[in-house]
């Protein structure tokens, strides 16, 4: 591949995240395309016609468009991960499937969500939020006592859609002391050879 992938991203976009994070451990060539949330540049209709839904992430791999960070890590992976990041097998592909659901769900209404509230302004309940969080990390930390990462011994595309998100959650106002498994995790993921950090925000837990 000689062409760079096409990144439109928000650099406080956790979802965005994801994916340069996965590019990076691909170590593919990027070209990040600064999307401006907050000039509202996700729904103007040159956005709009790269995502009908006026979200970022985005990539453009020489003309392939493919949005929704869940499904542009399933993409890269396919292509260019040469079977390390998502099992072919069955059994396999369930067990990440089972984590990218949870990315869009409990990750997603939970320390996601308690991070809108502090970076954002979003209006949700933050008691209502943090609970989910804990709850969801709770489960995590359980599953974590017995393997390295998410889905076994091997790391896939499941950590990295979950990742970010959780490695975020004190921004939310969720603490990550009591779950030493869970940090041990993020920890695995950070040592990963090509890790990139999310920006952070001086916001919640993580003030001053």
């Amino acid at each position: 591949m000689t062409r760079a992938i096409k990144l439109y991203r928000y650099p406080l976009s956790a979802h965005a995240h994801r994916v340069e994070l996965l590019l990076s451990l691909l170590a593919l060539p990027t070209e990040r395309v600064f999307v401006d949330l907050a000039k509202r540049a996700h729904k103007q209709p040159e956005f709009l016609a790269l995502n009908s839904f006026g979200q970022v992430p985005v990539i453009d791999d020489d003309g392939a468009i493919v949005s929704d960070s869940n499904a542009i890590l399933v993409y890269l992976a396919k292509k260019y991960g040469n079977g390390r990041w998502l099992p072919a097998d069955p059994l396999g592909e369930a067990r990440v499937q089972r984590w990218l659901s949870v990315a869009a769900g409990q990750v997603a209404f939970g320390p996601a969500a308690a991070r809108l509230i502090t970076v954002f302004g979003a209006r949700y309940n933050a008691e209502d939020v943090i609970a989910r969080a804990h709850a969801l990390f709770q489960v995590m930390e359980g599953e974590l006592a017995k393997a390295p990462f998410l889905t076994g011994n091997e790391v896939t595309i499941a950590d990295i859609a979950n990742y970010t998100s959780i490695a975020l959650a004190p921004e939310g106002n969720v603490s990550l002391a009591d779950y030493p498994n869970l940090r041990a995790w993020l920890a695995r993921i950070e040592a990963l050879p090509g890790f990139v950090p999310m920006q952070r925000s001086a916001v919640g837990l993580q003030a001053g």
